[in-house]
């Protein structure tokens, strides 16, 4: 009997397969139907800083203003009309949920700065989420703005959710520190209860026909695992926080490892916008079929297996590790040009 039970912020999950957030979240329907094809939870669709410090009309007039002098700014920033669910929607959409499914119910929290919006998770609590994910939403443009003034900003941040609520309190954060991880350590003595690695910066791009900037949102490719995979397998074991794995995960062997350098949860988004939902349970019967082919029992088994501290050669995370791929394309390189000068010849 293949156990996937996991254990995150203090729920337990029937498997280590979480829905991240993400527009399959929108509705009850899309809840629903990600309950029903397998995810173990479910984390919400942000609601954003912006929407909890600005009526609809405010944020409408504070957007628009002082655009009308530089007409490439304006589909830069984001419309009204683009935040799907207001506050109070946000609050009732938890409810229903929690009504209509029987998995947690992650609710996630978008910001970048501290102030008041901080305290609307304590109305998320009352709302029946079991967890709040705090999703640091922030790229440094001020040349002023030293390092550790960056780093203390996601600190007060998670403090002041922490002090407004009993519930769980994950924090999404970016790979760009210069110490990450002393900053994931400092995350966990400042109370958070999970890490989850990595959110993605969406960069704009430029329309050339109009003149514009646009958003231009890419869906993850397997390849970005890669990063999260090596810090999760870094920290494992060295902070109390759970560790949730994010990007990057489309099959099986994506979860797979990620579990196995200690992951508590991998979370499933852009594989699921392309597949449909029912990818998840495709991913279900494969880690349970990779799980009895290679005799593992259970998730708890495989967790941290393969991590740095686990690990036989622990500096393989570190720079041997960037030894060995640079060498490994030089001997790309050297089989390539033997290949050309065999085929010439």
């Amino acid at each position: 009997m293949i156990d996937l039970s996991t254990k995150y912020l203090g729920l337990n999950l029937r498997t280590p397969l979480v829905a991240s957030a993400s527009p399959l979240s929108h509705d009850l329907d899309g809840v629903r139907r990600l309950e029903d094809t397998g995810a173990s939870a479910v984390v919400l669709h942000s609601l954003f800083e912006e929407q909890l410090r600005q009526e609809a009309a405010n944020l409408e007039h504070d957007l628009e203003a002082g655009t009308e002098s530089f007409a490439e700014s304006l589909t830069y920033f984001p419309q009204p009309a683009e935040f799907h669910t207001g506050p109070e929607g946000y609050l009732k959409h938890i409810l229903r949920a929690k009504a209509a499914v029987k998995v947690p119910i992650i609710a996630s929290l978008n910001g970048a700065t501290l102030g008041g919006w901080t305290e609307f998770a304590k109305q998320i609590e009352q709302a029946g989420a079991d967890a709040i994910e705090c999703n640091i939403y922030f790229l440094p443009t001020d040349m002023n703005q030293t390092a550790a003034q960056v780093e203390k900003l996601y600190i007060d941040i998670l403090r002041a959710v922490k002090s407004s609520v009993r519930i769980p309190v994950a924090v999404k954060l970016s790979p760009f520190f210069s110490s990450m991880a002393n900053m994931a350590k400092r995350l966990d003595e400042a109370g958070a209860d999970g890490l989850v690695l990595f959110n993605r910066f969406y960069q704009p791009d430029i329309d050339l026909d109009n003149l514009e900037l646009r958003p231009n949102v890419l869906l993850s490719t397997p390849q970005a695992l890669r990063l999260p995979l090596t810090w999760i397998g870094i920290l494992y074991g060295r902070v109390k926080a759970n560790l949730a794995a994010t990007s990057g995960i489309h099959q099986a062997e994506d979860a797979i490892k990620m579990l196995m350098v200690g992951a508590s949860v991998t979370m499933m988004c852009s594989i699921l916008l392309r597949e449909g939902c029912d990818h998840l349970r495709f991913v279900e019967r494969q880690i349970k079929q990779w799980m009895a082919d290679h005799e593992y029992e259970s998730v708890k088994q495989m967790q941290g297996s393969m991590s740095q501290i686990r690990c036989a050669d622990p500096a393989a995370f570190e720079r041997a590790q960037y030894m060995r791929a640079v060498k490994g394309v030089e001997h790309l390189r050297t089989d390539s040009r033997l290949w050309s000068y065999l085929r010439a010849d």
